[in-house]
């Protein structure tokens, strides 16, 4: 256990920008991404008053933070679900409204840390990248199968690889030969695909295509489309929101819900401004804050971390 998983990105941020809402007694606060517990336990710690909900799509990572939440005993309730499920999962603990929610976007640390899950493309590992892996297609399984106007489609959308075509040539050709399994061949096979001047910019140049198939492999940003108005849905007013996001797809995202959400939508020219068209929403940072210069020092995975939070307002107009 390298000491670098146990460090929560933008840990002190995040629970400033909730605090308010989690100070109150009887306040729940529901972990969307739980991973190996870290920013729930540093929840659990500051607001000795909440309540956490901890929702997970991956099985290891709900048995080793519900050993480190173990002391908490009871304020900490442990789901098995994808963060999407958020509605059906508060329906079934009978909790109509929450104070606060948290997601953290980036992959996991323990996922990029076990070598056998195939997510990281530093060693080979059998190419699977599945968060839950009792269900849905690995991603060799992608590569394998996809006809290459989807891989390509996939590795622009989702990677935002300029060189998706190439890329996708390569594989195609590869797997004629023989499937893919392993990902120490996936890399090689872009390191030759891609031009001089592609490999010499930022950084290991498989990185685009990995995040690409980790993202189709787990469906992320479809899930995400759902689950942050559903968030914003189950806050109570004065409840806040926090997002952690680790590209620009996903902030983009948040940002839209956001904006969405902060906006009046009243026709122009009304002298007094309805209910029902005022926003839901108030934004809490201005644009998306990023880490400070220390904190990436100390832990490199918060580099491209990006933190919007939201606060609920007023209810939904019926």
């Amino acid at each position: 256990m390298s000491q670098s998983r146990h460090v929560p990105v933008m840990l002190q941020r995040c629970l400033d920008l909730l605090a308010p809402a989690l100070e109150r007694p009887g306040a729940v606060v529901v972990d969307c991404t739980l991973g190996l517990g870290g920013h729930s336990e540093a929840l659990l710690d500051r607001f000795p008053e909440a309540r956490l909900i901890g929702l997970d799509r991956d099985k290891e990572a709900l048995r080793l933070s519900g050993e480190r939440l173990a002391p908490f005993g009871e304020r900490a309730t442990l789901v098995h679900a994808v963060y999407d499920e958020l509605p059906e999962v508060l329906e079934r603990l009978r909790v109509p409204r929450v104070q606060g929610v948290l997601f953290d976007l980036g992959v996991s640390s323990m996922q990029l840390d076990e070598a056998d899950r195939g997510f990281a493309y530093a060693q080979d590992a059998p190419l699977d990248m599945r968060m839950d892996q009792t269900t849905g297609m690995s991603a060799a399984e992608v590569l394998n199968t996809y006809p290459a106007g989807e891989l390509v489609r996939i590795l622009r959308a989702y990677g935002e690889e300029k060189q998706a075509k190439r890329i996708v040539g390569a594989i195609v050709r590869e797997r004629e030969k023989e499937p893919f399994s392993n990902s120490a061949r996936l890399v090689e096979l872009i390191r030759d695909a891609l031009p001089q001047a592609a490999k010499r910019t930022g950084g290991n140049p498989a990185k685009r295509t990995f995040q690409a198939l980790r993202i189709e492999v787990n469906g992320e940003l479809s899930v995400l489309e759902r689950a942050i108005p559903a968030a914003v849905k189950a806050l109570a007013v004065g409840g806040r929101v926090a997002v952690l996001s680790y590209h620009s797809l996903e902030d983009r995202l948040v940002k839209q819900v956001f904006a969405a959400g902060a906006a009046n939508t009243a026709p122009p020219g009304l002298p007094v401004v309805p209910e029902r068209y005022q926003p839901r929403l108030k934004l809490l940072t201005r644009g998306a804050e990023l880490p400070t210069e220390e904190e990436i020092a100390e832990n490199r995975r918060a580099a491209p971390a990006r933190l919007r939070g939201a606060e609920r307002i007023r209810e939904d107009a019926e």
